[in-house]
C-alpha cells in the first residue's frame, strides 16, 4: 500500500517527523517496506528568470545569459549552449556544488570560452525527470525565481509503501492508516463527513440482485450532463505518486476513493446500459472484453453484472469495456457494492487477473461505508465534471455487521507478555473506534468498528463427524470467544508497540530435545557429507527439464508435463537428477574442464509419485601422478562410489548383488545394478550410454551412479557387543579358479564367504584375466581370502583343511576349477 505523505495529513493532523511517522508504523504492526523521496535529487535547483542572453564572443552556439535565481543569486552570468535559451524566459537553474543527475556531475564556477559561468540552465533529462529534449526547460511565465523546483513542481512529496497482512484490509485505505496512527498517539485523525447530495430526478438506471450469496447490498445512482475530460492537477499528482496513471476524471475519482478510503467504486456509461436494469447474478460461460482490453469467460461460479446485452462488468474486479467512461460520456452511473471475499477471490483467481478493487474487496471492505462513499463520490463528481445527480438506487440490504468481543484484561498479560493498566487498554480500543458496551474491573466487553472485518468474526471450526450436536455448538462457542479476545490483545499490544512486547523463550516440553531430523533426512545429509568427501562437487538443479531430454532418460508422461513452464525447454519433471548432472557436464567439458566429478541430492518424478535420488558423475580422466598416466574414468569408480555410499547408509555389503539390468540410459555392457534380495533395488551405476553422449555432443567419457535412499531398509536397532578382537595373526591365501565367462563374479566370492564362515574374515577380488593357457569362453578369476582364527594358531593341515572347503564350495555353486 502506497501513500504520500500529504495524503497522509489530508486525515491526520500531526506535527511527527517522517522518521517518526515510519518508527511508529513499524511499531503498530504496518512494517514500512520502502520510503521514497522523489525530490531529494532535484532539492537544490532553483527556478529562475534570464534577464539577458547575448551571443558569445568567441562561440557561435553559445550565448552568455544573466540570471535571476532568488536571493544570493539574484544577477549570475551563465553560458548557455541551448539554442532557446532568451530574455524572458523561467527556467531551471543548478548553482555551483549542485550535483546533477543526468549528467553525472557536480557544477562548479569556471571560464567557458573565456566568459565566467556561474551556474548551469538544465533541461528535464538533465534533472533525471525527461526524455532527451533540444533546449532547457521552459517553465511557465509567472513562475518566481529563487523557489526549490522539487517544490514547484510537487515533487518533494515522500511517498511511503507498507506492508499489510491479509487481515488489515482497513490498511488499504489512507484513512485507515491515519486512524491506527493516531489512535498509536501520532496525531489528530481528522473529521471525515461526506456531504449529502439532493437527487433531483429518478434514476433511469436500477439494480437486481440474482446471485445474494455474491453480493448482498449494491447501491448506485445516475449523473446526468457531466464532463468528461482531465482530471485536475491535484487529483493527477496523488495518483501518480503512488504509480497509477491518470486516464480522465470519472475514472481518476474512483481509483482515488479506493486508494483514500479504500473503497473501491465503479463508474458505468449509462447511455450504454442496456434495458435500463442492471443485474448482478452468475455468469453463464459467456465471454466480454474488459477494461484492460483482454477477453473473459465467466462461469457459473463468477458473480457478474449484466444488462440486457450480456456482461458489462466481472463484479468487484473489472469493469467491461463496453460501458466503460469515455470522453463523449456525458451520463454515468455509480456503483457501490458489497461483494462476498472468498467468492471475488475464487474468481479473480479463475480468470487470472487482480486489481485494486479485488485486492480490496478479497481482504474485506467497510460494510458500513457504501452510503457515505457513493456521497462523496458524486459530490466530487459533480465538483470536477459538473451535472446533476438522481436519487440512490439500490437492491438488497446492508448486511448485520455488528459483533461484540470481550477482552479480561488479565489476557494481556498472559498472552501477550505485557502489563498493560485495564484504563489503558480501554484507552487504547476507544481510540480504535471500539465502542464499550459493559465494564467490570476484571474485563469489558466493547462494540467492533464496521471497518475491522477481521476480528471477532465467527470462525470456520472443522469439527468431527461423531461429536454430538450440543458438544460441537458449545466448542464453536468457545472458540469464537476466544479468537475474538484474540484480537483485542493483539490491538492493545500493536498500539503499545510491538517492539515493547518482551522477548520470551517458549517453554521446553522435554529436558533433551527430540532429534530435528528423521533417519531418513539425516541419510541425506550423510550422502551429502560422505560424496564430498570422495571429491564429488555438490551441484543443485531445477526439477524441471525438456521433455525431449526426459524421453532419454525413461520416458516423459503427459501427466508430468508443464502446463505453464517457466521456459520452453524446461516443460517437463525430471524422472532423474542425472539429466541435470549430465548438462552441467556438458557445460563445463564444453568450456575446457572435462575432468569432474558431481552429484545431486535432489528429487525424480514418475507418474506414481516422487522419490529422493542421490546422483554422481565422473567424466573425462582420472588425475595424473608422477609416472602415472591420467586414466579414463571406469565404472568401477561409480560402483565404489555406490557400494560406498551404502555401506555408510547401514547396508551390509555381504547382501548387495548385482545383476546387469540397468536403465537404457547406460550402457548395456558396463553398468550393473544393485540389489538387496531379487525385488529391492538399491542403485544403478556405469558408464553411460555412448548414444546419449553423442545426442548431448559430450566427448569425454562419464561414468555415474543413481542411489534410492528410500529402498535402502532402515537400521535394525540392536544392541552392539564389545567386538571380539583375535589374539592371533591372520592367515591370507590367494586362490585362482577358471570358470565359464558367463557366470558372475560375485557368485563366487559367496561361494568362498559360505565355506567357512567361522574362519574366513574377508574375501577380495585381486585379478581377473582371459588368454592363453585359459579355455575358450572361460576366465581366471583371482581372490584373496583372508582367515582369521580366533582360539588357537591353524595348523597346516587345518589350513589345508579349509581351503579343501573352499574349493569344494565354489565347484558347487559355480562349476569353476582350482587353475
Amino acid at each position: 500500500m502506497k501513500f504520500t505523505l500529504s495524503w497522509l495529513y489530508d486525515h491526520l493532523d500531526t506535527q511527527a517527523t517522517l522518521e517518526e511517522i515510519c518508527a511508529k508504523l513499524n511499531q503498530i504492526g504496518l512494517e514500512v517496506e520502502s520510503v521514497e523521496n522523489r525530490g531529494a535529487a532535484i532539492e537544490p535547483f532553483l527556478t529562475a528568470r534570464i534577464l539577458d542572453a547575448q551571443p558569445h564572443p568567441n562561440a557561435d552556439r553559445l550565448q552568455v545569459c544573466r540570471v535571476d535565481a532568488g536571493p544570493g543569486f539574484q544577477d549570475v552570468q551563465v553560458v548557455c549552449g541551448a539554442p532557446n535559451a532568451r530574455k524572458g524566459l523561467a527556467v531551471i537553474f543548478a548553482k555551483p556544488g549542485t550535483y546533477v543527475p543526468g549528467l553525472d556531475i557536480t557544477i562548479k564556477e569556471g571560464k567557458i570560452r573565456g566568459e565566467a559561468s556561474g551556474g548551469m540552465l538544465c533541461s528535464l533529462r538533465e534533472l533525471g525527470l525527461g526524455e532527451e529534449s533540444n533546449g532547457i526547460a521552459e517553465l511557465p511565465e509567472d513562475t518566481l525565481p529563487g523557489q526549490s523546483y522539487a517544490d514547484f513542481a510537487g515533487l518533494d512529496d515522500v511517498v511511503i509503501d507498507i506492508a499489510i497482512t491479509p487481515n488489515r484490509g482497513d490498511a488499504l485505505g489512507v484513512r485507515g492508516i491515519a486512524r491506527d496512527l493516531a489512535a498509536a498517539g501520532l496525531g489528530t485523525l481528522r473529521p471525515w463527513l461526506a456531504e449529502t447530495v439532493e437527487g433531483k430526478f429518478d434514476s433511469p438506471v436500477v439494480w437486481d440482485i440474482s446471485y445474494p450469496e455474491a453480493c448482498p447490498w449494491v447501491l448506485g445512482r445516475t449523473i446526468r450532463g457531466v464532463k468528461n475530460g482531465p482530471s485536475p492537477e491535484w487529483l493527477q499528482r496523488k495518483l501518480e505518486s503512488i504509480g497509477l496513471r491518470p486516464i480522465s476524471a470519472l475514472v481518476d475519482i474512483t481509483n482515488y476513493f479506493c486508494f483514500d478510503l479504500g473503497r473501491p467504486l465503479h463508474v458505468f456509461d449509462a447511455a450504454q446500459i442496456a434495458g435500463g436494469k442492471l443485474t448482478i447474478c452468475r455468469g453463464e460461460g459467456e465471454q466480454f472484453r474488459a477494461l484492460d482490453g483482454q477477453d473473459y469467460t465467466v462461469g457459473p461460479e463468477d458473480c457478474v453484472i449484466a444488462d440486457q446485452a450480456g456482461v458489462q462488468s466481472l463484479a468487484g474486479i473489472m469493469g467491461g469495456e463496453a460501458t466503460g467512461a469515455t470522453a463523449e460520456t456525458t451520463d454515468v452511473f455509480v456503483e457501490c457494492a458489497l461483494f462476498d471475499p472468498v467468492k471475488i477471490a475464487l474468481s479473480a483467481r479463475r480468470v487470472g487477473v487482480s486489481s485494486d478493487s479485488s485486492y480490496r474487496f478479497e481482504r474485506g471492505v467497510d460494510p458500513a461505508l457504501p452510503v457515505s462513499a457513493l456521497e462523496a463520490a458524486t459530490h466530487l463528481i459533480i465538483e470536477l465534471c459538473g451535472g446533476e445527480a438522481s436519487e440512490v438506487v439500490s437492491a438488497g440490504a446492508q448486511p448485520a455487521w455488528q459483533r461484540d468481543a470481550t477482552l479480561r484484561f488479565a489476557r494481556v498479560r498472559d498472552l501477550g507478555g505485557l502489563d498493560v493498566p485495564a484504563d489503558e487498554s480501554v484507552d487504547l480500543l476507544e481510540k480504535l473506534g471500539f465502542e464499550v458496551q459493559e465494564r467490570t474491573d476484571t474485563q469489558v466487553r466493547v462494540s467492533v468498528p464496521s471497518w475491522r472485518n477481521d476480528i471477532a468474526q465467527k470462525p470456520v471450526l472443522a469439527q468431527g463427524e461423531g461429536i454430538p450436536a450440543d458438544v460441537a455448538a458449545k466448542a464453536a462457542e468457545g472458540v469464537a470467544a476466544i479468537e475474538s479476545e484474540s484480537d483485542l490483545v493483539e490491538e492493545v499490544l500493536r498500539l503499545k508497540g510491538l517492539d515493547a512486547v518482551p522477548a520470551v523463550p517458549l517453554p521446553s516440553v522435554v529436558v533433551v530435545p527430540e532429534a530435528a531430523l528423521t533417519p531418513r533426512q539425516a541419510r541425506l545429509a550423510l550422502a551429502r557429507r560422505f560424496l564430498a568427501a570422495r571429491g564429488l562437487t555438490e551441484t543443485v538443479g531445477f526439477s524441471f527439464v525438456s521433455h525431449e531430454v526426459a524421453e532419454r532418460f525413461g520416458g516423459a508422461p503427459e501427466s508430468l508435463r508443464l502446463l505453464n513452464p517457466i521456459a520452453s525447454d524446461l516443460d517437463q519433471m525430471r524422472p532423474t537428477p542425472m539429466i541435470n548432472l549430465l548438462a552441467a557436464v556438458k557445460h563445463n567439458s564444453a568450456r575446457g574442464w572435462g575432468d569432474l566429478g558431481l552429484f545431486e541430492v535432489g528429487p525424480a518424478f514418475a507418474e506414481n509419485g516422487q522419490q529422493p535420488v542421490v546422483a554422481g558423475v565422473r567424466s573425462g580422466h582420472t588425475l595424473r601422478y608422477p609416472g602415472q598416466a591420467g586414466q579414463p574414468v571406469s565404472l568401477w569408480a561409480a560402483k565404489a562410489d555406490a557400494l560406498e555410499l551404502l555401506q555408510q547408509l547401514g547396508v551390509n555389503p555381504d547382501a548387495i548383488s548385482t545383476t546387469t539390468d540397468a536403465p537404457g540410459w547406460y550402457h548395456p555392457g558396463r553398468s550393473g545394478v544393485l540389489r538387496q534380495g531379487p525385488k529391492n533395488v538399491l542403485a544403478y551405476f556405469g558408464e553411460l550410454h555412448p548414444s546419449l553422449l553423442q545426442a548431448e555432443g559430450i566427448d569425454v567419457p562419464v561414468v555415474g551412479f543413481e542411489l534410492m535412499p528410500d529402498t535402502v531398509p532402515d537400521p535394525k536397532r540392536k544392541k552392539k557387543a564389545a567386538p571380539r578382537l583375535s589374539a592371533f595373526q591372520p592367515v591370507r591365501r590367494d586362490f585362482a579358479f577358471v570358470m565359464a565367462r558367463d557366470v558372475p563374479g560375485e557368485k563366487l566370492l559367496r561361494a568362498v564367504r559360505g565355506a567357512e564362515r567361522q574362519l574366513v574374515a574377508d574375501v577380495s577380488l585381486f585379478d581377473v584375466y582371459e588368454g592363453p593357457h585359459v579355455p575358450e569362453g572361460h576366465r581366471s578369476i583371482g581372490v584373496e581370502v583372508t582367515l582369521q582364527p580366533m582360539d588357537k594358531s591353524l595348523t597346516d593341515a587345518e589350513l589345508e583343511a579349509v581351503s579343501d572347503k573352499i574349493v569344494a564350495a565354489v565347484t558347487k555353486a559355480t562349476g569353476a576349477t582350482l587353475r
